[in-house]
């Protein structure tokens, strides 16, 4: 779900972006668009920068839905 567009599906880019208020979000893309959209309550507090590679992680770990 995404505030911008509500439910997506196929295939997306997942992006993880420090955003500087020390906070980071998620934001996905359509493979080969050039619209990025916030996935709704995705922004969650860091402490530090670095933190956002750790929350990308769980976040793949959490999206990533191969068929089968």
């Amino acid at each position: 779900m995404t505030d911008e567009v509500g439910v997506v599906t196929g295939e997306l880019t997942l992006a993880t972006e420090p955003v500087g208020d020390g906070t980071a979000r998620l934001r996905v893309q359509y493979l080969g668009a050039e619209e990025w959209y916030t996935v709704t309550g995705a922004t969650v507090p860091v402490t530090d920068p670095a933190q956002a590679a750790s929350l990308h992680a769980l976040a793949v770990g959490l999206l990533n839905r191969p068929e089968g």
